[in-house]
């Protein structure tokens, strides 16, 4: 009896043994990793050459900056990290460099003078004592027309708007229209013709906005010529829609 109780006790303690044993080769769990390092802040620098310009002068400006992922500079946009760029500012300008990045937002700034260009003396405004014939003669341009016709020609659009402009601006003046034509034909048939010529001007204004009553009509024919070579040249000058300011 007693030798069976002692082969238990021994059964036990070794059972004992191996369960201790297993229990000192348990798995242990790794530690944690360490955390990630805080992301380092960006640094930014700008820089103008020269600081100081006159109006229309150019300038070079500079700029670094360190740990930036975004980068703009106002009135530019965005740039690189780091470069340089010539501008020409209108006016003093303070240019601002804005540096983005995981670690935060920095700034730098820099100021461009710019010296407005000296006032120039004020030329005196000369007086214009022309009288409403005189700028009636400058500014009123006659119509020429073809050999032996007396419809406005399309060159001529531009010396009627030019006539109405004028005649709306001064709205009092009245003038006579004469109608001449050159030398070749009869003096009858001439003065049909201008006659035809004249009213084709008067008809030209009244419907570019002319009031009718401001304007008459007179022809000639070719018995007051303006030239008095047989010429083309000479007779085209003779071929017109004359303007005359009535007082």
């Amino acid at each position: 009896m007693k030798h069976l109780k002692i082969k238990w006790t021994t059964l036990i303690l070794v059972l004992f043994a191996i369960l201790m044993l297993g229990a000192c080769h348990k798995k242990v769990a790794p530690p944690p990793p360490p955390p990630p390092p805080p992301a380092v802040a960006p640094t930014a620098s700008i820089t103008a050459n020269p600081a100081t310009v006159d109006k229309g002068q150019s300038i070079t400006l500079t700029w670094q900056t360190t740990n930036a992922t975004d980068v703009s500079i106002d009135f530019i946009g965005s740039v690189d990290a780091n470069g340089s760029k010539s501008v020409t500012p209108d006016q003093s300008t303070t240019y601002r460099l804005v540096a983005h990045g995981a670690g935060g937002t920095q700034d730098a700034t820099t100021r461009v003078t710019v010296n407005a260009p000296p006032a120039s003396a004020v030329s005196p405004v000369a007086v214009d004592n022309s009288t409403e014939e005189d700028l009636f003669g400058r500014q009123i341009k006659d119509l020429y027309f073809d050999y032996d016709k007396a419809d406005i020609r399309t060159d001529a659009q531009s010396a009627i708007q030019a006539d109405v402009q004028f005649l709306n601006q001064h709205p009092n003046v009245r003038f006579t229209v004469e109608g001449h034509c050159d030398e070749r034909g009869s003096t009858e048939y001439n003065l049909a013709l201008g006659t035809n010529r004249a009213e084709a001007v008067k008809n030209a204004l009244v419907q570019a906005g002319i009031n009718a009553s401001r304007i008459k009509t007179l022809s000639y024919g070719k018995e007051k010529p303006f030239c008095t070579e047989a010429t083309e040249n000479c007779w085209q000058q003779n071929r017109v829609g004359h303007f005359v300011y009535e007082k």
